[in-house]
């Protein structure tokens, strides 16, 4: 893409277009802890207690369903309504006219594990550098590990050697391998798993039907439960789908943070696309919550147009939305930052009240666990 405006969007931006440096990621985290003071009212939405038999430990297709068999709460914010459908319900509850748009990002088999120790390949920096995570081996799957020191070498399966460079957040450090990640981890990762799930799974367990360019850390987990046939039944409704990509990095699900600086495209065709399906009276309905983050950032003055680069823009109730007329996302866990893009995009009551509905009806958390469409 040739037309594209290279964005660095909030505190990362560079001399070079695409190259972060150590002061732009900590700018940015502190960029997005102001931004979520401003909106304190609403600060990480509802407050509540995850019971751990509602989350999702195994995918749905291991616990006799099929991948768009999953459950789908939908709440509508003009009527306050909250409803209760299976995802194969989806076509039907959208109208022609409609746009979709979904994350095109493919997952890597990003952790690689050593006796004590598991290294999480995050994001690729444009020299070559990595961000990371290193993680302690658990019994059950991994836990943080604050140690290491600038300078320290790691030696990898497969012969490879980890050169840490420097720490760039408290929990990511900016790490160099001695040969090409995406191979070395096609050979040697495994996706990255939290304990909450019990067992290994494929990568393919972790791959979404529109995840064609290889670079996530973690799933976009929103666009899992899509199957071709559902796609086909959404399209020949006239409900149009168009992608855009965000790789996403380490999520840790034990650190209350706000995402860091990810790279990201929304091409031209789908800035059209969302141009024409609001021009038409149509609602652009983002599929996870990396998706709302890549079209607000094409969007600085609301207008959805071609953009590529690194985003750490965050949604919060004071900042609200600009294009995005509705969210699909999974259920988030109390105090997750996404929390405030959801209580932009519904208000705090109708999240409020979703999450005591979907407590009530045990829904499931997490990656495999169920769906929640936000309409507004």
């Amino acid at each position: 893409m040739t037309d594209a405006t290279e964005v660095t969007d909030m505190a990362e931006v560079t001399d070079t277009p695409g190259t972060m440096r150590a002061a732009d990621v900590m700018g940015a985290a502190g960029t997005m802890r102001a931004a979520e003071t401003a909106g304190a009212a609403d600060v990480m939405g509802p407050d509540f207690t995850l019971p751990a038999e509602l989350e999702a430990r195994r995918p749905p297709e291991a616990r006799g369903l099929t991948r768009d068999g999953v459950r789908l709460l939908v709440a509508h914010r003009r009527t306050g309504q909250v409803e209760h459908h299976r995802f194969t319900g989806l076509p039907g509850l959208l109208d022609p006219g409609d746009l979709l748009v979904v994350n095109n990002s493919a997952t890597l088999p990003a952790a690689v594990r050593l006796d004590r120790l598991a290294v999480h390949f995050s994001t690729e920096l444009a020299d070559g550098a990595w961000l990371v995570e290193l993680r302690r081996r658990t019994a059950r799957a991994s836990e943080p590990y604050t140690g290491g020191a600038p300078g320290e070498w790691l030696p990898l399966p497969g012969g490879a050697t980890l050169r840490l460079l420097e720490r760039r957040t408290p929990r990511l450090w900016r790490a160099r391998l001695d040969r090409e990640v995406p191979g070395y981890l096609s050979r040697y990762g495994v996706p990255i798993r939290y304990s909450y799930v019990e067992e290994d799974w494929p990568l393919s367990a972790y791959q979404t039907v529109f995840g064609v360019v290889p670079g996530s850390a973690e799933m976009p987990s929103a666009g899992r439960p899509f199957t071709t046939g559902l796609v086909t039944e959404l399209v020949a409704r006239g409900i149009g789908v168009a992608p855009v990509t965000l790789h996403t990095g380490v999520a840790s699900p034990e650190k209350d943070e706000p995402p860091y600086p990810e790279r990201f495209e929304v091409p031209e065709g789908t800035a059209r696309q969302v141009r024409l399906a609001r021009e038409n009276g149509g609602r652009v309905i983002a599929v996870g919550t990396t998706v709302v983050r890549a079209l607000e950032t094409a969007a600085p003055d609301g207008g959805v147009r071609a953009a590529r680069g690194w985003t750490s823009h965050v949604v919060t109730p004071s900042t609200g939305v600009r294009v995005v007329d509705g969210l699909l996302t999974g259920l988030h866990e109390p105090r997750s930052s996404h929390l405030l893009m959801l209580t932009a995009i519904a208000g705090r009551e109708l999240l409020s009240r979703s999450y005591e509905e979907a407590l009530r009806e045990r829904y499931l958390w997490h990656e495999f666990g169920d769906l929640h469409l936000i309409l507004r």
